[in-house]
């Protein structure tokens, strides 16, 4: 490295699950926000089937793409959660429904009896039951089909199963720009603001100088997600999604602002939690409603 440039720090982030809905993280990245920091970000996705806690656990990621919920596993076995979440990525579910035909007059009770193309479990399928009962249909009147991921999902809707698919940004606007399905709603405007998807650290690395530097850039990250135009955003993070055109792209990242999952405070709220608590009790899911100190923690302040 030539003189007079500076040696940046090594940061490792890891994805649960990787969309354009997550470009709050991504965007740290492709909009040179940590570099500016002095940090070199190197990125992964979880291995299907695994926990990005788990990186976190054995030192190998400094900070992941979390949920709130991943806390409430290790609670609900009497045990401490060995991380914490302490900024909000997503304060709302971002995943969309598409169906074959294009129907402007859908309404939910449309899905009942018919073939969902969906997650199997975790919070995606949480969240869609918990959004059919705010909607007031029966969940189980649904026919589910459940293929595996996100990818699975997406190439079991293109191949002719289901009569919609549930899927984050941007699988459905893709679908909708190969002509192959139309967006007919966004289950997060059912359930309203919920702490959906954090970042998550040991309470260890919180305390460090790269945790303050982070979130430096973090902060200033989530002001352009919102000051920025789609177009701007989409041609910087083009290269993490080599497979999405960059038109479609944009058209995702500006459905998501106007959905305002992207709000410029980073803290995890007190409410938001509280929605995710009464999100887990209707699904079953929780053993009693845990205090948000048990889960989250406040971000580094930064210097």
């Amino acid at each position: 490295m030539p003189k007079g440039y500076p040696v940046l720090e090594k940061i490792n982030i890891q994805f649960t699950l990787f969309s354009a809905f997550y470009s709050p993280l991504i965007s740290t990245m492709s909009g040179g926000f940590l570099q500016a920091e002095g940090l070199d970000p190197e990125w992964s996705v979880a291995p299907a089937g695994a926990s990005a806690i788990s990186s976190l656990e054995n030192g190998s990621a400094h900070v992941v793409q979390s949920a709130l919920s991943q806390g409430f596993t290790p609670l609900n076995d009497g045990a401490v959660p060995t991380v914490v979440h302490f900024a909000q990525i997503n304060e709302m579910d971002g995943f969309f429904l598409t169906g074959r035909d294009s129907d402007a007059a859908f309404t939910w009770d449309k899905l009942e009896g018919a073939e969902v193309v969906m997650f199997k479990g975790g919070q995606p399928r949480a969240m869609f039951k918990y959004a059919c009962h705010k909607a007031g249909i029966d969940f189980d009147k649904i026919i589910p089909v459940c293929p595996g991921g996100a990818a699975d999902i997406d190439k079991a809707f293109r191949e002719g199963q289901g009569t919609y698919v549930q899927q984050q940004g941007p699988f459905p606007q893709q679908l909708a720009a190969d002509g192959v399905g139309h967006i007919v709603a966004q289950v997060g405007t059912q359930i309203g603001p919920c702490g959906f998807s954090s970042l998550a650290a040991t309470g260890a690395w919180l305390e460090t100088d790269m945790a303050e530097a982070f979130m430096r850039a973090y902060r200033k990250t989530r002001l352009y997600m919102n000051e920025t135009p789609a177009e701007e955003i989409a041609r910087a993070e083009k290269a993490y999604f080599p497979n999405i055109d960059e038109a479609v792209l944009a058209d995702c990242i500006a459905t998501y602002q106007q959905l305002g999952c992207w709000t410029p405070h980073v803290e995890i709220t007190q409410p938001a939690f509280e929605v995710t608590l009464d999100v887990y009790e209707h699904n079953g899911l929780i053993n009693e409603r845990y205090r948000y100190e048990q889960v989250c923690a406040a971000p580094p302040a930064g210097k």
